[in-house]
């Protein structure tokens, strides 16, 4: 039996970034084809020659000039047989946490732009890449509840606070933050530094840090991290 195929694989990266308590996305401008103009997540087709993953990091590069340390694969998408109106196409989709403050975006290869939006304040997105997007969200919000992986997000140094203030951005919750601080202090997973932040009302407060040996450590061993809200 004569196998018929013309399915095309491709990749789509959504990366989250956090600053001044807005939980971020970064986003290109498409500069060719039928849906130019339109927003759209990172992403392109995977050559031939190349495993997923690279194909990825090779397509932040090009549209953004970004590098990401850590990739994690989502969701296959593809069941939507007119999710690209070109031609069948299948997505695997990664998404990523960064420190969008570090990071200089420079739009290449076939992105017209790429800016980082408010996730409460996206554009029209192009193909379905708002599904791709809200199921990322959806996963980020899980992980939050059983694993402590906002750090990512964050400066090499801050204050409680923009931790605490983190968590509810992304949970869309007010935490218990009194629990919280006391269950996060705890694991060791973050340390108290002699340095002080710039408050703007009240006593300065002292910065943190994020043990990322102790972290690893304890991720391997498995530990229990769940949040009470208030």
């Amino acid at each position: 039996m004569e196998l018929e195929q013309n399915i095309k694989i491709a990749v789509d990266a959504i990366v989250f970034g956090y600053s001044e308590n807005s939980l971020n996305v970064l986003l290109i401008k498409q500069k060719y084809g039928v849906l130019k103009n339109q927003w759209a997540l990172v992403g392109g087709f995977i050559k031939d020659n190349e495993t997923i993953i690279n194909a990825v990091n090779r397509e932040l590069k090009e549209e953004t000039g970004i590098k990401v340390n850590y990739l994690e694969q989502l969701y296959t998408f593809g069941d939507d047989l007119d999710r690209d109106p070109r031609f069948r196409v299948i997505s695997v989709a990664y998404f990523a946490l960064v420190n969008s403050t570090k990071l200089i975006l420079k739009a290449d290869s076939d992105a017209e732009d790429a800016k980082w939006f408010s996730f409460a304040e996206l554009p029209k997105l192009a193909f379905d890449h708002d599904i791709i997007l809200k199921t990322a969200h959806q996963r980020l919000q899980n992980k939050l509840t059983y694993q402590p992986i906002g750090f990512d997000l964050l400066p090499k140094e801050f204050l409680f606070s923009e931790l605490e203030n983190l968590y509810c951005t992304i949970l869309d919750k007010e935490i218990d933050r009194r629990n919280f601080r006391k269950k996060i202090l705890s694991f060791g997973i973050v340390e108290e530094t002699e340095k002080f932040g710039n408050k703007k009302n009240g006593r300065p407060a002292k910065l943190f840090k994020f043990n990322k040996l102790k972290y690893n450590k304890l991720t391997k061993e498995g530990f229990l991290f769940d949040i009470n809200f208030a």
